[in-house]
């Protein structure tokens, strides 16, 4: 046998993805798909009356569906240069009664297109509770800090005060919208069915006599038999690829919201305010023994990148299907589908992992606000003082020289901010001084913020994950590897 570590391994399965979405691509799903697609094609033309076609024969299939040859597999292939083919040959090898029907009416895009169908139905199926699961995590991590005050930045400047919680909020509501996206994709994915070589049926149409009725009736018990409540009524030799691009096209948005999250961790590690979980003897570095280096949103930044950059290789390969086929989609496909899927997957449980471990350092948020508070509290400072009986123009102008002699102690001396403690130390505050603690609560500078927090969880939030209040508690994360 080859050495496995002689051959490149992709890294979404060898290393980061989870059991069940790196099986959902693999070829013993791939092909059973195939065998299960065959047999359900079988049980209906049975149903319809062709007499080719035997109960023995289908429960010789059903018996083999995970039987297959793979090295007899791959021997045909390399001989018949075509996997469908090939997989024909071998399915009828393990059984004998059945090889004279297996395929029968069909073109290789029934199995390949039907059953990349399901995979991405199954991988969707994987994702949405995951995707639920981050939610769910987030808005705990939300409520928990809904009236924790913290510096806002616009431009990563320095700007008004907001909460972590709040904050946290933007980050769901981007996410909030990825779960309706993938939600709609889910439910509007279709069977391409039975439609044959270009889409009009005619192989089936001669099976069944000129029976359009039946046709129609093996159509639609085909979809039923293979999990689907629909199926395209019009296809070519393939299903349209708009539905990847559309699937694809979720998927990447998602992308989009994880590495903005991601980032947003990153900066708020940067200022020490925030941190991902970090185990009891991971390493941050292997020269600097103090870095606790954000690595897991530092991967999710990476992976998010790979993902974004799927969606437009879907585009084209939507954009440059001659007709009704061509095949220089194929093996494009094996490629971009499933790694779109692998990389959504390892992204989720990353995410999962990160909100359900965050930490946050009040202490550090507290000071930091105090370095900028004095400043943005001047217009409150100024009216207290009009309050008292003081003139606003003159109050102004004391503000501003004092402001402008603490701003050079914070920036060319490196000092800390000592507005607050210079307005103490002017008489012409005296009246106000006994307010300025009251003036300088953080929480008076955070607006509605903690009430957006629970009225956001309340209306969109809650409703958004009730479909999934069962399966909550039933998501699990992957164990996640360096």
């Amino acid at each position: 046998m080859a050495d496995l570590h002689d051959r490149y391994s992709s890294p979404l399965t060898s290393r980061y993805a989870s059991p069940e979405m790196a099986h959902n691509f693999s070829d013993n799903k791939k092909f059973s798909t195939w065998r299960q697609l065959w047999i359900n094609l079988a049980v209906a033309e049975k149903e319809l009356g062709l007499k080719d076609v035997t109960d023995e024969a289908i429960e010789e299939m059903r018996a083999n569906v995970n039987n297959i040859d793979y090295q007899l597999a791959t021997a045909e292939e390399k001989r018949r240069r075509h996997d469908v083919m090939a997989h024909v040959h071998t399915f009828g090898v393990a059984c004998p009664k059945a090889a004279g029907i297996i395929h029968l009416g069909a073109t290789s895009c029934y199995v390949t297109d039907n059953s990349e169908l399901i995979m991405m139905r199954d991988g969707l199926d994987i994702v949405i509770p995951k995707l639920a699961s981050c939610i769910k995590k987030l808005s705990d991590f939300a409520v928990a800090h809904k009236d924790l005050p913290t510096l806002g930045f616009t431009h990563f400047q320095p700007a008004q005060l907001t909460t972590v919680g709040k904050r946290a909020c933007l980050w769901l509501q981007d996410l909030l919208l990825d779960l309706r996206n993938i939600e709609r994709a889910r439910a509007d994915m279709r069977f391409r069915g039975v439609k044959g070589t270009t889409g009009t049926q005619g192989s089936f149409l001669a099976l069944f006599d000129g029976d359009h009725d039946k046709v129609e009736q093996l159509d639609a018990r085909v979809t039923e038999l293979s999990g689907f409540s629909s199926a395209f009524l019009v296809t070519g030799q393939t299903y349209t690829r708009k539905v990847d691009l559309d699937v694809l096209n979720a998927l990447s948005s998602f992308g989009a919201s994880a590495h903005k999250i991601a980032t947003d961790i990153r900066l708020l590690a940067h200022l020490k305010e925030l941190e991902e979980p970090f185990e009891k003897d991971q390493i941050g570095s292997s020269a600097m023994a103090y870095k606790r280096n954000p690595m897991r949103s530092e991967r999710v930044c990476s992976l998010a990148r790979h993902l974004m950059t799927l969606v437009g290789n879907t585009q084209q390969t939507a954009a440059v299907q001659w007709l009704e086929r061509t095949l220089d989609d194929s093996a494009n496909r094996r490629v971009s589908i499933p790694e779109a899927f692998l990389t959504t997957d390892i992204l989720l449980s990353l995410l999962q992992n990160i909100f359900d471990g965050m930490v946050v350092y009040p202490q550090v948020i507290r000071r930091r606000i105090l370095q900028e508070l004095p400043f943005m509290a001047t217009e409150n400072i100024i009216m207290a003082m009009v309050k008292a009986g003081g003139d606003r123009q003159v109050c102004h102008e004391e503000i501003r020289v004092l402001s402008h002699q603490a701003a050079r102690q914070v920036k060319e001396l490196g000092l800390d901010n000592d507005l607050i403690e210079r307005i103490k130390q002017t008489p012409y505050f005296s009246p106000i001084v006994p307010q300025l603690d009251k003036l300088l609560d953080p929480s008076t500078f955070t607006g509605r913020a903690p009430q957006q927090v629970d009225r956001f969880i309340r209306e969109e939030v809650l409703l958004a994950l009730k479909p999934y209040d069962t399966i909550l508690g039933q998501v699990q994360q992957v164990e996640l590897t360096v």
